[in-house]
C-alpha cells in the first residue's frame, strides 16, 4: 500500500501566517516564507496554502506572494484563494505552483472551473469543500463558513466526479483548530461516495489521530495544521513535521 500523503495546511491573512479555530479567531503565527523554508528542511510531502484574506473579501490573488512561495518551496504546492478565472489559474501555474484549489468559484461559475480543467488538466485542479453539520446534516459552506449551499454534500461530490475534478479537499469547519481529532463519520461518508482522490483537513491534535485515520481509511491525503504549528498545551509556536505516523 502506498504511504499516505501528510500535508501541512498554511493559512495566510494579510500576508501573515495565521491559524484559526472553526474559521474564526485568527492567531498570528509568523512569516509564511520562513515557514515554507522550515518545511523544506523537514522534507515534507507537499503543502497547501490558502489566502483567507483574499477569498473573504473578494480580492484578486496576491500574485507576488504566490510567486515568492513557489520560488521558496522545494515540494509541490497547492494554492487556494481568490482564483476567479482561467487566466488567474494560468498565471499562478506559471509561477510553478502544482495545483490550484477553488471553492466558491465552483458554485458561482462551474463552467469556468471546467475551463481550468481543460487548460491545465484535472490532476492540477482541486475543489475545496468547507463542511459543517447543520441541523444534523453535513452541509457545504462558502465565504469562510458564512453562506450555506442549498445542495446535499453527496450530490456535490457526484457532480465533481462528473466534471472530472482531480482532487477534493474536505475542510471540516467544526473541527478546524480544535485538535479534537478527525470527524470519522464525515470521512466515512465522503470515502464511500466518490472515487476522486480525497484530502481531509480539520481536527488533528495528536499523532494517534493521524495514525488511526490512516489505519481505517488508507493512503489518501491527510491535512494537518495545528499539530505541525503548535507545541504543548499552551500552544507555543514550533514548526514541526512528521511524514510517517507508523514509525
Amino acid at each position: 500500500m502506498l504511504r499516505a500523503r501528510i500535508i501541512p495546511f498554511l493559512l495566510i491573512s494579510n500576508n501573515d501566517l495565521v491559524k484559526t479555530t472553526k474559521f474564526d479567531n485568527e492567531n498570528y503565527i509568523g512569516d509564511p516564507l520562513n515557514t515554507v523554508r522550515i518545511f523544506n528542511e523537514k522534507k515534507c510531502d507537499e503543502i497547501s496554502v490558502y489566502d483567507i484574506s483574499i477569498s473573504s473579501h473578494n480580492k484578486s490573488p496576491n500574485f507576488k506572494l504566490i510567486k515568492d512561495i513557489a520560488h521558496e518551496a522545494r515540494m509541490p504546492v497547492t494554492y487556494g484563494g481568490g482564483v476567479k478565472n482561467k487566466l488567474d489559474a494560468l498565471k499562478i501555474f506559471n509561477f510553478g505552483i502544482e495545483k490550484i484549489s477553488v471553492n466558491s468559484l465552483y458554485f458561482d461559475n462551474k463552467d469556468e472551473v471546467k475551463e481550468i480543467i481543460n487548460s491545465v488538466g484535472s490532476q492540477s485542479t482541486v475543489v475545496t469543500l468547507d463542511v459543517s453539520l447543520y441541523k444534523g446534516e453535513y452541509c457545504v459552506f462558502t465565504n469562510r463558513g458564512k453562506n450555506r449551499i442549498n445542495k446535499e454534500l453527496t450530490s456535490i461530490l457526484d457532480d465533481l466526479q462528473e466534471i472530472n475534478v482531480g482532487e477534493i479537499i474536505i475542510n471540516n469547519i467544526d473541527r478546524d483548530g480544535t485538535m479534537e481529532g478527525y470527524d470519522n463519520n464525515l470521512l466515512e461518508l465522503v470515502f464511500k461516495e466518490t472515487q476522486i482522490p480525497i484530502t481531509f483537513i480539520g481536527g488533528v491534535g495528536k499523532n494517534s489521530d493521524m495514525k488511526n485515520a490512516i489505519q481505517k481509511f488508507g493512503s489518501i491525503g491527510y491535512g494537518c495544521s495545528s499539530l505541525f504549528i503548535y507545541k504543548g498545551p499552551r500552544k507555543a509556536v514550533l514548526i514541526n513535521y512528521k511524514n510517517n505516523f507508523f514509525d
